[in-house]
């Protein structure tokens, strides 16, 4: 995905020393790594696979608030914390400030669900707490908005890859709630359901691919099997037969048909007690008091049966509840909606050897599979009494379905539990990325598929030129800029291939109109008069570019001819960017001619117009040119850096590097590597989004870094410029690596999901630009500390930290 104004040029490199010549150390500087293709899968380069992330984020409901997903988020950290202490857990709490207040202890943050500035806030902390992975238990319920909708803005401002456990997967959702949970899809790098029929449901309704979904059914106690007398006795129920339900009380949970069915339950087994554990639903409460459970206390004397029900009006914590199901000899959850995905109640009464009576719900149908339970139509009071007295009446079928029902559970306790959701939570870490050296000789075979004997075509599927979209300017522009300064091209191809990109230039050109014309169909006829600003831009500065770097004199007086005849319709430029590209252009035009006029003007105008513009859009925490972050950012300071060089001007200088490092703090994770401003950013204001991230952000971040280093010699440059370089081999927040040596390639940027697989023109000659530049800054960081009689460091540490902690 690429904005029509996303092109981004190169505006300096030095071609760097030859492959396989010896320093002066003997080593082959140009041989330091084997040329593979980590595309091959025979060869492919990988970066090192993830361990156990260090730190991670949970997000959910959180103890002490009265929920089922509150209980299993506590749970979670619990268990993770018992048998894998070396994650650290930061637990964000889903609040309800509309319920009574809850005071949460040992988290990270509490999250107001209906506080869009909370979630916002939430995100940053979550980013910069250096995560490696978040964790996010979804239900539509407790997150703001319709149907929970501010979980959507919400994921995607995390950076750190996200896992989502969806606690409900409806087969038939409104329209919105299919829509939430098609955004978690596609922001998450794993899925996580308790049962298959919610995987197949996502995969079937929804198109996820099964491949990032992971069935890991609800944890559960491990406790000794058949201690129910002891816990009868211990509750006063000695001799007693019991039946016993949990959870919060509300309409929905079946109860009234258990009540009904507990006359002719009684009249056979007259000790029998329905004990009935948990509080009214808060939201119920609020709403109605009490009214539901004295509904349900008056059918109870109705029908006389109130002697065999006790009531236990407490939300209980996970000990005591478990306390409680020990007690009890069959465990009953009459539910009349079958489509709820998961009961953690009735996993833990699995888990502890109960016999349960259940509707057919998804998780029960699973669960209770194999005579592990009864399973009874909804809403039949009939069939509950059936299915109580017959378990009564046979205590050896009783005691069977016991029994394999704890047998059952031991798959699900919490040790199996805790050592699945770590597998999940590490395989969803971002592997850790190996660096490459700039000083490895890049293949281009991966530009010259993309090209023929019209230009470069635009994109790409996979690796296959896409003749479907053409061509454009800003992508030849670029590509003849990288002919200025690829090395190792014999003089007849480069002057092959420079000629035709130089040509589509040429041929851009509408001197009716006085513009450039941007984008070409594959039979050559123009889609229109005239391009955007940007293009036009970005067409100068490769003008300017071969004027300056071009290995032939014929190529550099046909440039400085062009030039001529197209500065004039760049002054007064609309657009910051379009300055920005042409500054940059007359910036090398005019080190290539010093007292160009044309180039002069250009440069004091273009200077004067971001300069004015740093000054409007400023605020103390925003050293930026406007208020929102777009594409291509570096280029605005780089562009100030270089006019303020080539015309005097310090003051320029000066806040090109200030809004460099303004932009640069904002691209670098809290981990170190380089965070492109994603494209999903564009249209919010004072701040960003971290995807989709692509390629000529980490090359724009390059060679922003070269001018500023040439204009100040600070090594954060050089350690900046590698973070960026590095961000192609995997240093990114999904461990996705992008280039390809061999050929020259880059896969055209990283997903939520990874890598995307397309390799289009402006991501191969994004990384082959950047490659060069970066290649240009070590060979005159390590010349400067030659000079000053520093040691640098070389080997297996990346060269930007070696350059910036000599």
């Amino acid at each position: 995905m690429r904005p029509d104004s996303s092109r981004s040029l190169l505006s300096g490199t030095s071609a760097g020393p030859k492959a396989g010549v010896p320093d002066s150390d003997g080593s082959a500087a140009g041989a330091v790594a084997q040329v593979v293709s980590f595309f091959e899968p025979g060869e492919r380069v990988r970066a090192k696979a993830p361990a156990l992330p260090g730190r991670a984020a949970i997000v959910g409901t959180y103890t002490p608030r009265k929920c089922g997903i509150a209980t299993f988020t506590h749970d979670v950290v619990e268990q993770l914390g018992r048998f894998y202490p070396s994650i650290a857990l930061d637990v964000y709490a889903l609040d309800n400030p509309g319920a009574a207040p809850v005071v949460y202890e040992d988290i990270a943050q509490v999250i107001a669900q209906d506080d869009a500035d909370a979630y916002a806030q939430a995100a940053r902390r979550i980013n910069e707490s250096g995560a490696e992975v978040v964790w996010l238990q979804h239900e539509y319920g407790i997150f703001g908005g319709a149907d929970g909708a501010m979980v959507c803005d919400f994921v995607d401002r995390l950076a750190a890859p996200l896992v989502v456990t969806l606690h409900t997967v409806l087969g038939d959702p409104s329209a919105e709630q299919e829509r939430i949970v098609r955004h978690l899809i596609a922001r998450a790098s794993r899925l996580m359901v308790m049962s298959r029929h919610g995987a197949n449901l996502l995969a079937s309704r929804y198109g996820a691919d099964p491949e990032r979904v992971k069935v890991i059914p609800h944890g559960a106690p491990d406790r000794p099997f058949g201690r129910g007398a002891q816990f009868k006795d211990a509750m006063g129920l000695a001799d007693r037969k019991v039946l016993m339900t949990f959870g919060l009380l509300g309409p929905g949970k079946g109860l009234e048909r258990v009540i009904e069915a507990l006359p002719a339950i009684a009249a056979r087994h007259p000790d029998v007690v329905y004990r009935i554990v948990g509080a009214t639903h808060p939201n119920l409460v609020a709403s109605n008091g009490e009214t539901y459970r004295e509904g349900l206390q008056a059918l109870a004397a109705r029908l006389g049966v109130e002697r065999h029900i006790l009531w236990d009006n407490r939300f209980l914590d996970t000990d005591k509840l478990l306390d409680q199901l020990e007690a009890c000899d069959i465990y009953l959850t009459p539910y009349p909606g079958l489509q709820q995905a998961t009961s953690g109640t009735l996993s833990y009464a699995v888990a502890l050897g109960k016999a349960v009576v259940s509707t057919p719900y998804v998780h029960a149908v699973e669960l209770l599979a194999d005579e592990v339970g009864v399973l009874i139509e909804p809403e039949s009071t009939e069939a509950i009494e059936q299915a109580v007295n017959a378990l009564l009446d046979d205590e050896a079928r009783l005691a069977a379905i016991q029994l394999r029902a704890y047998t059952r559970g031991r798959s699900t306790i919490w040790p199996a539990f805790a050592g699945a959701a770590s597998r999940l939570l590490r395989d969803s870490v971002a592997p850790v990325a190996r660096p490459v050296s700039p000083r490895v000789v890049l293949g281009l075979s991966g530009v010259f598929a993309m090209s023929d004997a019209t230009g470069m075509l635009q994109h790409s599927i996979g690796v296959v030129p896409d003749r479907n979209h053409g061509y454009c300017l800003d992508d030849n522009a670029r590509a003849l800029m990288l002919m200025n300064v690829a090395p190792g091209l014999e003089r007849t191809d480069r002057m092959r291939w420079s000629q035709i990109y130089a040509s589509f230039v040429q041929h851009a050109w509408n001197p009716d109109l006085k513009c450039f014309r941007n984008f070409m169909r594959f039979d050559r006829g123009w889609c229109e008069d005239v391009g955007s600003a940007d293009s036009n831009g970005r067409a100068l500065w490769a003008l300017g570019h071969t004027m300056e770097f071009a290995p032939e004199d014929d190529m550099r007086r046909w440039a400085a001819r062009w030039f001529d005849i197209v500065h004039d319709s760049l002054h007064d430029a609309e657009y910051p960017r379009t300055a920005a590209f042409a500054m940059l252009g007359a910036a090398a035009a005019l080190r290539a001619r010093p007292g160009h006029a044309g180039a002069e003007r250009l440069l004091d105008d273009g200077g004067a117009v971001l300069h004015g513009l740093l000054a409007k859009a400023r605020r103390p925490d925003w050293a930026w040119f406007e208020a929102m972050l777009g594409y291509d950012n570096p280029r605005l300071s780089q562009a100030l850096i270089e006019a303020g060089m080539v015309r005097g001007r310090p003051e320029w200088i000066e806040a090109g590097i200030e809004t460099l490092e303004f932009i640069a703090d904002h691209q670098t994770a809290s981990a170190g590597h380089f965070r492109p401003v994603g494209s999903q950013t564009f249209g919010h204001s004072h701040g960003s989004l971290p995807f989709d991230q692509q390629p000529l952000e980490a090359q724009a971040a390059v060679e922003a870094a070269l001018s500023a280093w040439r204009a100040n010699g600070d090594r954060r440059w050089v350690k900046h410029a590698q973070a960026a370089y590095d961000w192609f081999f995997g240093a990114n927040d999904r461990g996705a690596v992008l280039a390809d040596i061999a050929t020259g390639r880059s896969r055209d940027g990283v997903t939520p999901h990874g890598p995307n697989e397309n390799c289009g023109a402006e991501s191969i000659l994004a990384f082959q630009l950047a490659h060069h530049s970066m290649l240009a800054l070590w060979d005159a960081a390590h010349s400067a500390a030659d000079k000053s009689g520093e040691t640098l460091e070389s080997g297996s540490r990346s060269f930007g930290q070696s350059l910036a902690n000599p």
